[in-house]
């Protein structure tokens, strides 16, 4: 009985410690709008340069401390590793280089939309590409979210393409990691070291031609740039390390925390544009996510 009760009490701190890790980054994300803002005036090719650069001493720190480093090791000599780790990198690299135009742009919206959406797109890519069978539940969830994006082509007259290319990207992001053999620090880590070569050789030749905002533009700028890598790499760490301690139903729940904050901030901070037609497909979406998660949860309670 008390190996029990210390089994039941070690669970519950571990997951009480994985929901804190969890939240801090979800909170982390949902601000990070205001980070971009401030970096608005920097070209988003240059932003990510130096999220990939700045982003790699803070993971080894991490992996070194941890005494974890011997997956980096494997990886960077397993040929099959280093090729999908390079595919991954591509991928979130699109989806970074969308999110730092789009906020930059005052699309902050679309951005909250685009990851609203990504669950349900997730639950499409596992039926399309892994045959996952869909409940009638996902099915209206996907048909409807599907809908309230058409409801926003009609209206705007064009695809509102930053919300499906932060969803598709994302999705295809997190598909293909799945795969990838390597705890999250540690593919991170790999990712960011892949990308660090033609990230730094951006830098450099940004600097040598006199375009370069990091060391020639204003000191705020410079430190802006060098704060990139703790914007990327902290919350993408905690998240990771919250994860593993989590049940999918709960991080499922937690996946919302972000995008709701950016909706609040593209509102009520920067002010975009919310018209009638954007809150129909919006509460469209929720209603999605509702018809998506609540059954899931009463399963989970009986």
């Amino acid at each position: 009985m008390a190996v029990n009760q210390t089994n039941e009490s070690a669970r519950q701190a571990d997951g009480a410690r994985g929901f804190a890790y969890a939240f801090v980054a979800y909170i982390l994300w949902g601000f990070l709008p205001f980070y971009m803002k401030a970096v608005a005036h920097v070209s988003p090719f240059e932003v990510i340069a130096h999220r990939v650069v700045w982003s790699v001493p803070i993971a080894a720190a991490v992996l070194v401390i941890l005494g974890r480093t011997a997956e980096i090791r494997v990886a960077l000599t397993t040929p099959r590793m280093l090729a999908m780790a390079c595919l991954t990198a591509s991928i979130i690299s699109i989806n970074w280089g969308v999110y730092i135009w789009a906020i930059g742009s005052g699309r902050a919206l679309d951005a909250a939309l685009g990851y609203f959406i990504n669950p349900l797109f997730s639950i499409f890519l596992g039926a399309v590409l892994l045959r996952e069978k869909l409940s009638r539940f996902q099915i209206a969830a996907i048909v409807l979210a599907s809908l309230a994006v058409a409801l926003l082509t009609w209206h705007a007259g064009s695809l509102p393409w930053v919300s499906v290319a932060l969803t598709v990207s994302w999705g295809f992001y997190a598909f293909f990691r799945k795969t990838l053999p390597i705890g999250p620090t540690q593919g991170f880590l790999l990712e960011v070291l892949l990308m660090t070569p033609p990230a730094l050789a951006y830098i450099i030749y940004l600097m040598s031609t006199g375009q370069a905002h990091f060391l020639a533009g204003t000191p705020t700028d410079t430190w802006l740039l060098i704060a990139s890598g703790l914007v990327t790499a902290t919350p993408l760490i905690l998240y990771g390390n919250g994860a593993k301690l989590l049940k999918l139903s709960t991080i499922g729940i937690m996946q919302y925390i972000a995008p709701s904050i950016i909706f609040i901030i593209a509102v009520f901070v920067f002010r975009e544009p919310f018209d009638t037609v954007r809150l129909i497909a919006f509460f469209m979406i929720w209603s999605a996510l509702v018809i998506y998660t609540v059954p899931g949860l009463i399963r989970k309670k009986t």
